[in-house]
């Protein structure tokens, strides 16, 4: 007897559902599902926006595109400029440099008229050279009867005298030179100083 009672015991087990499949079904949904109905115009709107968001994505990807071609291209004209910047001061230095081969040639071929001719020559193609170099933004630092002051000049030498106040710039050895705002090279100067008592 204890054998069919088994028996009826595991079959009565194996119909039940198992515990988590009752439990499933008698839970309830945690939001209710309303059903929506969209209307045409909704619909079209729908559209619309999603046709407006592609065309936005299209262009958000160009954008960043056309900016990814723009830095490249900025890097390769900054390298460019870098790399070729004192063009136009070479430009404008070339012919004074072909002046210079010609006096030479001049000085190696002349008598007495060719050194007055060479000199005349060579005072014009300092000129020219000068009137490149200003065009190209360089300025004489001019110190001769100034102050000494050590941001332009450098003073190599002091000299005893009562013709010019001490501190005064009594003589230019060798000019300086700025960049514009920029100075290149300081002014090689003597300095008055008061003659000793």
């Amino acid at each position: 007897m204890k054998k069919t009672d088994t028996k009826t015991d595991k079959h009565s087990d194996s119909t039940k559902a198992p515990p988590s499949a009752a439990h499933a079904g008698a839970a309830e949904p945690l939001v209710a599902v309303n059903d929506v109905t969209v209307t045409a115009d909704q619909l079209e709107e729908l559209k619309e926006r999603a046709a407006k968001a592609d065309e936005n994505w299209d262009r958000l990807l160009r954008t960043t595109a056309d900016f990814e071609n723009f830095k490249k291209r900025a890097v390769r004209e900054k390298q460019e400029a870098i790399k070729y910047g004192n063009e136009s001061l070479l430009q404008k230095l070339v012919p004074v440099l072909d002046h210079f081969d010609m006096a030479l040639a001049a000085a190696q071929t002349g008598g007495n008229e060719a050194a007055k001719s060479l000199q005349d020559g060579i005072q014009m193609i300092c000129q020219q050279l000068k009137n490149a170099l200003v065009e190209a933004g360089l300025e004489e630092v001019d110190a001769a009867g100034k102050p000494f002051d050590p941001n332009l000049h450098e003073a190599v030498a002091q000299s005893e005298t009562a013709d010019a106040p001490e501190g005064q710039v009594v003589q230019q050895l060798r000019k300086g030179y700025k960049l514009r705002e920029r100075l290149l090279r300081p002014a090689s100067v003597v300095v008055a100083k008061r003659p000793a008592a």
